[in-house]
């Protein structure tokens, strides 16, 4: 089993600068890379206004945010994530790109090195299939925001060995997550079960069971949800919750996972949530 000390995040967005905030706050080094300098420097910025919250809060001290923030290295060439022992990717959910991605990272890090996945519903076997070596991809699905959530579902492709898994466990405890490992399968465990209650909502408030507002409200009074599915689906975005609908949907064939018309004529209308500043809520 190898132990992770120096981690390189691919995508420095929502998923990525949350992953290697966690990872920099666990005290490993980090490489935060993106398409342009730019976009990964904007990245390691929001994971300073994050840490700041926490001083505000007095749940992280000064030097501690300080040392968190010396860990991480933004990048604009993916070849400086080649010496790390860990990759995680978090680019957008398209197998075409993470396929890609899979297969010049075989070319860049030593054969021995963890290849991680943060997609939270794309197959992990075809990713796997794409890089050399493909014992060592794993998927590493995080949650939203990332150094809130507990969770880490551990994500086990048919060709992942034994060791790879053993040592995608030792990192997550490592960054303070609680885990659960599952199989690859379409949607995995949390996606799956998420996006079911998520269209469900959609469907009740299609019909007009009750407002957006009340069935969030009952999710979370009355069963501790911390974010009502509605409101959730704004903050992911209701175009990737359509996509991933569609996905599950043709995968595997249940009327679960058909998107609702409302979702396909907002997502027309280019009301994707809190990105475009209107979905189930305004913003």
């Amino acid at each position: 089993m190898t132990t992770i000390t120096h981690v390189g995040v691919l995508g420095a967005g929502t998923m990525g600068h949350g992953i290697a905030h966690v990872c920099a706050t666990a005290g490993l080094e980090v490489v935060l890379y993106d398409v342009t300098l730019p976009l990964a420097q904007a990245g390691v910025e929001k994971i300073r206004q994050n840490l700041e919250i926490g001083v505000e809060k007095k749940k992280v001290t000064p030097a501690d945010r300080d040392a968190a923030l010396k860990r991480i290295t933004p990048t604009g060439a993916l070849s400086d994530v080649g010496p790390c022992q860990l990759v995680i990717e978090a680019i957008p959910e398209k197998m075409e790109l993470k396929q890609k991605v899979f297969k010049e990272l075989s070319s860049i890090c030593a054969p021995e090195a963890l290849l991680a996945s943060n997609t939270s519903s794309l197959s992990l076997t075809e990713i796997a299939a794409s890089a050399t070596h493909p014992h060592r991809v794993v998927g590493m699905h995080f949650f939203n925001p990332v150094h809130l959530m507990k969770l880490l579902e551990v994500v086990r492709a048919y060709q992942t060995s034994e060791a790879s898994i053993a040592t995608a466990r030792a990192f997550g405890e490592k960054i303070g997550k609680q885990l659960v490992v599952v199989k690859d399968s379409p949607g995995f465990a949390s996606t799956r079960l998420g996006v079911a209650v998520g269209l469900e909502a959609v469907r009740m408030l299609e019909e007009g069971v009750a407002s957006a507002e009340d069935i969030d409200r009952a999710m979370e009074l009355g069963y501790g949800y911390p974010m009502g599915p509605l409101k959730l689906g704004d903050l992911v975005g209701l175009d990737i919750r359509l996509a991933i609908a569609e996905y599950l949907y043709a995968e595997l064939g249940s009327p679960t996972f058909r998107p609702p018309q409302l979702l396909k004529k907002m997502v027309r209308a280019g009301k994707l949530g809190k990105k475009s500043g209107e979905g189930f809520y305004k913003y």
